[in-house]
């Protein structure tokens, strides 16, 4: 089946992104792409596979609203493509699953792709062509941006449990936007920071456990995670909390 890509940012198409190296057991985790190099986020209105370039040959910020489960998976699959992982956070006992999926070297210690960091500014692996990187950034509603994107092959992914008014400067400069369901007030507030029309407003407070609306430049795609077996296995069932 073919995949339809998402083209989300305001500089032009998200881009094919390059094929990455993978350990065989990464690969055995997670189904990641049918694109070289992009992530299938989920599957349309009449079940077609959609296909995001999270890693791009430009610095990529994207801002997700919402669960978990949503950011562990996005981070997941960013592994599965051979990307190296960052997160920084103050609940680190939350990301400790992915840090188990990468596996172990020969010698008993845990394989490099993965690192959880403090919320504090350190140095952060210089990422290529060949070896992209995400960092996740789960510091709550209010992030400082301690870890901007600044070369290519960097994408930074906020994640932020709500939309809070004073988030609104990050949330504006994503390049693209996860949202999951919001209770009233928060939709009214995001339809206020976005210029969304009352429709759409009014899905965002009707999508399910498993949906998913991306917005950007252009751009409003609601879509429904897939999970495979192997991420439930990792992640737990699919849903909207944490």
């Amino acid at each position: 089946m073919s995949s339809s890509r998402i083209a989300y940012s305001q500089r032009g198409d998200a881009g094919v992104a390059p094929e990455f190296l993978v350990s065989p057991a990464m690969l055995d985790s997670v189904s990641p792409s049918g694109d070289r190099g992009g992530m299938v986020l989920g599957s349309g209105m009449k079940g077609e596979p959609l296909t995001i370039s999270v890693l791009r040959s430009a610095p990529t910020r994207v801002v997700m609203v919402g669960g978990l489960y949503l950011a562990r998976q996005v981070a997941l699959r960013a592994m599965a493509t051979g990307a190296s992982v960052v997160i920084a956070t103050g609940r680190p006992a939350a990301w400790q699953m992915l840090v188990r999926a990468a596996g172990q070297l020969p010698d008993g210690r845990p394989v490099p792709l993965v690192q959880i960091r403090r919320l504090s500014p350190v140095e952060l692996p210089r990422p290529t062509e060949d070896s992209p990187l995400l960092v996740v950034h789960d510091e709550g509603h209010l992030p400082h941006d301690l870890f901007p994107p600044r070369s290519p092959w960097q994408t930074t992914l906020y994640v932020l449990p709500y939309l809070h008014p004073n988030a609104t400067a990050t949330a504006n400069a994503a390049d693209l936007v996860l949202l999951q369901r919001m209770p009233v007030g928060q939709a009214q507030l995001a339809a206020r920071v976005w210029r969304l029309p009352p429709p759409m407003m009014q899905q965002l407070t009707t999508l399910k456990d498993d949906g998913v609306v991306a917005l950007g430049h252009n751009l409003w795609r609601p879509l429904r995670l897939i999970t495979t077996k192997k991420e439930q296995e990792i992640l737990g069932p699919v849903r909207r909390g944490d």
